[in-house]
């Protein structure tokens, strides 16, 4: 079973006057068995993505979320040119969908675009999520702050592989009246949202893998429950092996 641990114990502290709380460290460990990273390319510019970001905020409900799959959405900034600017689309964002096109040897990318732990993933309408038959190990992270990630990741066999960890800082229940381009007219709503991603190289140390991530929050989201993904891949791969995640806020 996957342990959570949210900031449930408060500490009060009096300063200048004014009570402060102070949290417990937040904490989110996968199962030795793989979870699926779930990544969808979107954009408030593309009329045919509104269904599939229903299908993913459909996710929220079920059981699996977060112990056996872990959703993100990356909003593209290649349909701004249309005439309306997805205020959560980065250019950053499209030139990751662009390398696993060319990883995939294809000359083109498109939205809505599923990708199941960095594999190409086009029948996402029948809604099934198989689940993996993988243990590659357990992926730890935990954080005082939630803005600072210590990462620990313990692989099933023992070897000399290096690895990568990715970072994402999330946004649920974010929405936006779109003013200008296909969706023009629209009030169209979205869930784990990618505000931002960091990606740093895990060190081997006492037995495990591991890294420390920060977030530039610079990019702030409007309202919204805010959360995290964290997935482990090889060093300078886009395929996943292990994947965690929580909500950061009730």
């Amino acid at each position: 079973m996957k342990r959570v641990t949210f900031a449930v114990l408060i500490s009060l502290s009096l300063v200048n006057g004014v009570v402060q709380v102070q949290a417990a460290p937040l904490t989110f460990e996968s199962r030795e068995s793989q979870a699926t990273l779930i990544e969808l390319y979107t954009s408030e510019g593309c009329s045919s993505c509104p269904p599939a970001e229903k299908w993913l905020s459909g996710l929220k409900e079920n059981t699996g979320l977060w112990r056996d799959f872990v959703p993100v959405a990356f909003h593209v900034d290649y349909w701004d040119y249309l005439g309306w600017r997805d205020p959560w689309s980065a250019k950053a964002f499209s030139a990751r969908q662009r390398a696993y096109a060319r990883v995939w040897g294809s000359g083109n990318i498109y939205t809505p675009g599923f990708v199941l732990n960095g594999s190409e993933w086009r029948d996402w309408a029948s809604r099934k999520i198989k689940p993996s038959l993988a243990k590659p190990g357990v992926l730890k992270i935990s954080s005082d702050d939630s803005n600072h990630w210590q990462i620990v990741f313990t692989p099933t066999t023992p070897g000399d592989s290096k690895f990568d960890a990715c970072a994402a800082f999330l946004a649920s229940g974010l929405s936006s009246d779109v003013k200008a381009g296909e969706n023009a007219g629209r009030r169209l709503e979205h869930d784990f949202v990618v505000l931002s991603l960091a990606r740093e190289s895990l060190s081997s140390r006492e037995g495990a893998f591991r890294t420390a991530l920060t977030f530039d929050k610079s990019q702030k989201a409007i309202g919204g429950r805010l959360g995290v993904a964290v997935w482990v891949t090889r060093r300078n791969s886009l395929e996943v092996l292990q994947a965690t995640g929580g909500w950061l806020t009730q």
